[in-house]
């Protein structure tokens, strides 16, 4: 069933795929990538995946794109089962299987877009890919600039302006790694957080 659905949503949008030559016509995919965010529940799930299967630079039609979130460009990568929350803006970027990312989640195209001349004009637009690894977890409201390794979490509100490595919680502003984010890591680092039990004191009792 999910695959004859998934077949029927190919054939309802690839008409919008043509219109904005499968993603070149930059304005024209912008478009339906905006009125494509916007239907609700499932069916807008489903019909986002077979847009950006048929636009993007690759996209697994085993993906989930919640309601209100859209790609700015089509230099996109999206893996087998990544998950996107509502309402994320996402520029040129490539994230692994398996990814989830929470709602309100910004990743422009770089930290360097816009560079200025000795008098402080814009010289134009400059947008540099973000690599998200593979089983990452990316908190709601951040704001991803740079890398993000494999198995690693990114907490609700960080900013990400340089890469964060493999198998870390990074969480702040700027992001800064505290901890691993592999069960046994955070067992050794919550070790170390454990009250220390109060040593107990003998009395000493008179010979009667």
């Amino acid at each position: 069933m999910k695959r004859v659905a998934q077949a029927l949503s190919l054939v309802i949008v690839f008409p919008s795929a043509v219109l904005c030559v499968f993603g070149r016509a930059g304005n024209i995919f912008m478009f339906f990538a905006q009125a494509y965010s916007l239907i609700p529940g499932l069916v807008g799930v489903i019909i986002r995946a077979a847009f950006y299967k048929l636009t993007l630079r690759s996209c697994s039609l085993d993906c989930a794109i919640a309601l209100g979130t859209y790609f700015s460009s089509r230099e996109v990568d999206v893996g087998k089962d990544v998950w996107i929350g509502s309402f994320c803006v996402i520029g040129r970027a490539r994230i692994g299987e398996r990814t989830q990312i929470s709602g309100h989640v910004e990743i422009p195209s770089g930290r360097h877009q816009h560079r200025r001349d000795g008098e402080g004009y814009f010289l134009g637009f400059e947008s540099n890919e973000v690599v998200i690894g593979r089983y990452c977890w990316i908190g709601a409201g951040a704001v991803v600039m740079a890398n993000v390794g494999d198995h690693t979490t990114i907490g609700a509100g960080a900013v990400v302006v340089h890469d964060i490595p493999d198998r870390v919680i990074a969480v702040g502003v700027p992001a800064k790694p505290v901890k691993s984010s592999l069960a046994s890591g955070v067992g050794r680092e919550l070790a170390t957080l454990e009250p220390k039990k109060p040593l107990l004191r003998r009395r000493r009792v008179a010979p009667s």
